[in-house]
């Protein structure tokens, strides 16, 4: 019963006050999104015969990927914390279904790269802004609010890649990438329409503006702008002396190390499961994305925890399972026992619900964008050398011990996280 009363609670907080038609559509885009960069993996094979890519050149497509969407995140931030989220957030959608079309269309291998960086740029405007809007939609429970939208893009990292695989199989591996063009331009059309109003970010920031252009209404243009670019580059000064503070830095570490892990296993979890424990390529589509159906339950549950129990506690939980799953997999060959296994695995896709719910809160609101930008750009830029590393070792046939090493490597990650304190603390709030 008083589990039920808590749902209930959770519910009501996120869905009353109108909010909740606002949080389904940025979640829904976030679905696609993340689900449509998930089908690279499973469309891995039809690349390598198209092009005549090794594993290790497949894993720097995807490098490239990561690598753009990474370092889009800093500006991104910043634009986020001084324009419209939801129309930050459609041009990104908008940008990911244009790259498509010409990854589609295209038979050069440097189309395909280029493409794919400008794929991981337009990927980039919409996570910053996701939080942020988020963050000043529900103050109280960002955490769970942020699970939920991690959730519904395990949805569509759950839904998409099987799909993809069936269209890629049936008619060519183009249409199992671009019917998701279309649904992405739907997507970030909905998230402008279901604004009747400004954020709560952009309707401050211009009441800022406008107070400030009247104490100074004496002042030239060119000053103004002066002072426009000295505010930012304090901005980035500041967000880099918040990350100086020992807790900071150690989230950004674990961040950083998660990600490495993440996008080493997503990218070819799907071409182990065929190549060495000689799945079909749709039970292995159809298992990748219960990995990331597990994520589904396990994302909001991990919000939950960080707002109720702390950092420490929901973390160390949702990783200790994760570390033996991969030390397991390279022992396992039973489709059942796969399954099992892969469920182990995913629980640590509730590590972005913690950590990210952690770093917003530990910013001000007035750098929170360009806090979670410079942090998220740092950690995910250096993580994306993760699948040309690992598409190397496939490429010498090591997969198995590259996923024991990814145990050791998550075993890290938990020691860490003894060093952290329970909540977060922001020291300009």
């Amino acid at each position: 019963m008083t589990f039920l009363l808590l749902l209930r609670q959770e519910v009501s907080g996120l869905w009353g006050g109108g909010k909740g038609i606002s949080l389904v559509a940025v979640a829904v885009g976030w679905g696609l999104l993340n689900g449509t960069r998930m089908i690279y993996p499973v469309i891995i094979p039809h690349l390598e015969t198209a092009y005549g890519l090794s594993l290790a050149v497949s894993g720097l497509l995807v490098t490239v990927l990561w690598f753009f969407a990474a370092i889009g995140q800093l500006p991104g931030g910043m634009l986020a914390d001084r324009y419209s989220e939801r129309k930050l957030m459609a041009v990104g959608a908008a940008i990911v279904a244009l790259s498509l079309g010409i990854i589609v269309t295209s038979s050069s291998a440097l189309v395909l790269f280029v493409a794919t960086a400008l794929w991981g740029l337009g990927h980039s405007l919409y996570p910053i802004a996701r939080i942020t809007f988020l963050s000043n939609l529900y103050p109280g429970r960002l955490g769970s609010a942020l699970g939920v939208t991690m959730a519904t893009g395990d949805i569509g990292q759950t839904v998409l890649p099987p799909i993809a695989t069936l269209l890629a199989a049936a008619i060519a591996w183009q249409a199992g990438l671009g019917f998701v063009a279309p649904l992405l331009l739907l997507a970030g059309l909905a998230v402008v329409a279901t604004s009747s109003t400004k954020s709560a970010r952009s309707r401050r920031l211009k009441e800022e503006q406008e107070a400030a252009e009247t104490a100074a209404r004496s002042d030239s243009d060119a000053a103004s702008d002066g002072d426009s670019s000295t505010q930012s580059l304090s901005d980035l000064l500041s967000v880099f002396a918040e990350l100086r503070r020992p807790a900071m830095g150690l989230m950004t570490g674990i961040l950083f190390l998660y990600m490495f892990i993440w996008q080493s296993f997503t990218a070819f979890y799907p071409t182990y499961l065929t190549r060495i424990k000689d799945l079909s390529p749709t039970t292995a589509s159809v298992l990748f994305g219960f990995f990331f159906a597990v994520g589904v339950l396990v994302k909001p549950a991990a919000g939950a925890a960080y707002d109720r129990i702390g950092m420490r506690i929901a973390l160390i939980s949702i990783l200790t399972p994760a570390v033996a799953g991969f030390l397991l997999l390279p022992f396992v060959d039973s489709v059942w026992l796969l399954v099992v296994i892969t469920a182990l695995i995913s629980t640590m896709l509730g590590t972005g619900a913690v950590t990210q719910s952690y770093l917003a809160d530990s910013f001000s609101k007035e750098m929170q964008g360009s806090g979670l930008g410079v942090v998220r750009t740092v950690s995910a830029s250096l993580a994306a050398t993760g699948p040309v590393i690992f598409g190397v070792i496939g490429d010498y046939g090591y997969f198995d011990q590259g996923y024991i090493a990814l145990a050791v490597i998550m075993a890290v990650v938990i020691a860490l996280t003894f060093w952290m304190p329970g909540t977060a603390t922001s020291e300009t709030q």
